[in-house]
């Protein structure tokens, strides 16, 4: 591949922070991708009945991941993204709106991007690359923890972690974000354009930023963070009508349907067991028709929006080809975390508020302004397939993500099934630009990476770059995982599960069907283990409701 090829031209002043480049060489330019929220089999290649032929392609031309993991949910997730870093060390081990009195104040949990880390936007602005973001930030607020501040050189960002994706800039949640707060560069944007979609914006705020420095010479990193598919669930016409009917059979038929085409990919073995609808969802037999209707709709709805994001990631790809860089752009896509199990009035503060009674989510409205609707759990457990569990929760549904990258010099149509984290992400892209990362930045310290560049399994030089004995663990809002090779011991606590530590072999398994701790006990206590002192290592502090 050209990028291996440039290893070795440029090296780091770690001092003055200041690439010296040997000679003049033509590196790759960075299209970063983030989702939100979306479930593990919402894609066409994974195994999705909605339609995302832009996502298939790109994926035809690449390498998808099966096995690639994230944080639970969204911020803790972006922070390793942009750090290479643990959540916890990186300043957000808790989301900043969940921080406990006893987290509050405590390194790693400021609730913001911190100063212990370099960002991967800070390196590569440093290392000769424009920077661009457009989409959600959700790794602090005020203006010296803004995008902007963290090394993009142009950026049109939401700062919360959900908001209206229409021009009304109604926020998430009661109380605390009843008004998105949005930033362009260093300045808070007081009203957004009367036409203004969430998706559609973003997407033309990044190609307008590429376009304007076209020429100087010097590659992009872009990175188009979607607040798509995240609730409020919101989409225009066509998509909001595309999938009228689709999903009238209800939950279990979907997640049967998606664990078979996940089977039929190959991305689980092909007599791997499957995990049944979560148990708190409802049947979808004791639904009235009404309820049904309601439920249905916002199905559609949310598939509605999945083909929106892919017609706008279509809309990049064929924006680089016009402009003639789409050949030297390496192409990254993932979710933060896996699908959402709740209903809006779930959220902190909604249930009988002000604010939240202000809407209309009648099945003639969900999707359109003025409606702040989520699914819920039933197709939040559907859309993981034959995974179990979803956001919020350690189960592979919540913390295994898609994983796509693309280039001109990857063998296309490829599957990896190696291990892969969330921080391997930033040393990747370090190592494709050919940037080191510094032990110093500001005249600070800054914390190591600790993610592994996988450059070596896009070339094809390797399986895997984790060995049997690595141990890999995470934790947010005591929701705990450690794994090592097949195993893996979760620890998940009410509602979702027993809060008792269990053990599965996940390349078997990976629906984590069955629990082999009274089986494996010197195994599953050699892991526990293993995560306290992960927990010590990295600064955990109990979490409490």
């Amino acid at each position: 591949m050209k990028f291996i090829l440039f290893i070795g031209l440029v090296l780091f002043n770690y001092s003055c922070n200041t690439p010296q480049v040997k000679e003049e060489v033509s590196r790759p330019n960075i299209l970063l991708i983030v989702a939100d929220d979306l479930g593990w089999t919402d894609l066409g290649c994974y195994g999705s009945e909605i339609s995302t032929p832009n996502i298939d392609k790109f994926a035809e031309n690449g390498i998808k991941f099966s096995e690639f993991h994230v944080s639970v949910s969204c911020s803790p997730t972006r922070s390793m993204l942009l750090s290479g870093t643990d959540n916890h060390i990186a300043g957000v081990g808790n989301m900043s709106e969940a921080i406990t009195p006893e987290q509050k104040g405590q390194p790693g949990y400021e609730g913001y991007l911190n100063d212990r880390v370099v960002s991967l936007a800070e390196v590569m602005k440093d290392g000769g690359y424009h920077t661009y973001m457009a989409g959600k930030w959700h790794l602090g607020e005020e203006p010296e923890h803004y995008p902007y501040a963290r090394g993009f050189e142009k950026s049109f960002s939401m700062l919360y972690g959900g908001a209206s994706y229409w021009s009304d800039k109604f926020g998430l949640l009661a109380e605390t974000q009843e008004t998105a707060k949005y930033v362009l560069n260093d300045k808070e944007v007081q009203e957004l354009p009367k036409d203004f979609y969430a998706t559609r914006n973003y997407t033309d705020y990044l190609m307008n930023a590429v376009r304007e420095n076209r020429g100087d010479g010097k590659p992009f990193l872009a990175y188009l963070a979607f607040t798509a598919v995240h609730d409020p669930i919101h989409v225009p016409e066509p998509w909001l009508s595309q999938y009228k009917g689709k999903y009238d059979d209800g939950y279990k038929v979907l997640k049967e349907k998606r664990a078979e085409s996940s089977r039929k990919l190959g991305l689980i073995p092909s007599d791997a067991p499957a995990h049944s609808l979560n148990h708190l969802a409802k049947s979808w037999e004791s639904l009235s028709e009404e309820e049904k209707l309601v439920e249905s709709k916002g199905m559609e709805v949310y598939a509605g929006m999945v083909s929106n994001m892919d017609y706008h990631v279509g809309r990049v790809i064929d924006f680089l080809k016009d402009i003639g860089e789409y050949d030297n752009t390496v192409i990254i896509f993932l979710s933060d975390n896996g699908s959402n199990p709740w209903y809006s009035n779930d959220y902190l503060d909604n249930e009988g508020s002000e604010f939240f009674t202000q809407f209309d989510n009648s099945v003639d409205n969900i999707g359109n302004p003025m409606s702040h609707y989520a699914y819920g759990i039933g197709w939040g457990s559907a859309c993981a397939g034959p995974l179990d569990l979803f956001k919020l929760v350690v189960g592979e549904g919540g913390i295994r993500s898609p994983l796509i990258i693309s280039h001109p010099d990857i063998k296309g149509g490829r599957q990896t099934n190696a291990f892969s984290y969330v921080t391997d992400i930033m040393p990747t892209i370090l190592e494709i630009a050919n940037l080191q990362h510094p032990n110093e930045y500001n005249d600070r310290k800054v914390a190591p990476i600790q993610g592994k560049s996988i450059s070596k399994i896009l070339s094809g030089e390797v399986e895997s770059v984790y060995s049997k004995d690595d141990i890999i663990a995470g934790e947010m809002a005591d929701s705990k995982w450690a794994r090592q090779g097949a195993y893996k011991i979760t620890f998940v606590k009410k509602p979702y599960g027993d809060e008792n530590w269990k053990l599965y072999n996940i390349k078997k398994d990976p629906g984590e069907t069955k629990d082999l701790s009274k089986e494996q006990p010197e195994l599953l206590n050699k892991l526990i283990e293993a995560w306290k002192r992960y927990a010590k290592e990295v600064g955990v502090i109990a979490y409490e409701n």
